[in-house]
């Protein structure tokens, strides 16, 4: 089973895919894709590392995340990825294009592939207006098509917005009516 939840900043997508993946009773894999650059990022990450309880492996990488899924591709496991847009924006920071196909190659052969429960988390940016500069422009564009890859591998999508979900695609959602 595999589940992506999409919002904006503070929808509640984080909370929601931590909660259904505690619901697995499965071994719990978090794989962190965030990088303390700045104070703010790091008061973030801290945040959400405070709110997890101990059950969880955390598995911070902030490239290969496809390798990560391979890797604890397992019946026994739930596996939440938090979040694929900075996973994106680091490999954008790279500014080597075959580096970002290739990685995004990985992943998506590796969703689609794995075994076990499986939820993605990513942002939504693309519902406002274009953005100014080549690269915001760029990374909406790649975070755009991405979700659409991930979003049709998927067997739930989910749009969470004001801490509530709007299932786009699949039934229901385990422990929800």
């Amino acid at each position: 089973m595999k589940t992506f939840i999409l919002g904006g900043i503070r929808s509640g997508k984080s909370r929601l895919a931590e909660n259904l993946a505690q619901q697995s009773r499965k071994n719990l894999i978090y794989v962190a894709t965030a990088t303390a650059s700045d104070h703010e990022m790091k008061a973030r990450i801290e945040k959400h590392q405070a709110y997890r309880n101990k059950e969880w492996v955390v598995v911070e990488e902030a490239h290969h995340i496809g390798k990560i899924l391979n890797e604890f591709s397992s019946d026994k496991n739930c596996l939440l990825v938090d979040c694929l847009t900075l996973w994106m924006t680091n490999l954008l920071m790279t500014e080597d294009e075959n580096f970002l196909q290739q990685q995004r190659q990985t992943l998506l052969k590796a969703v689609s592939e794995f075994k076990g429960k499986l939820f993605m988390v990513g942002n939504e940016t693309s519902m406002g207006i274009i953005p100014n500069g080549e690269l915001t422009r760029r990374f909406c564009d790649e975070a755009g098509i991405l979700h659409q890859e991930v979003a049709a591998l998927s067997d739930k999508v989910v749009l969470t917005v004001a801490g509530l979900p709007l299932i786009l695609k699949g039934k229901h959602l385990h422990g929800m009516a």
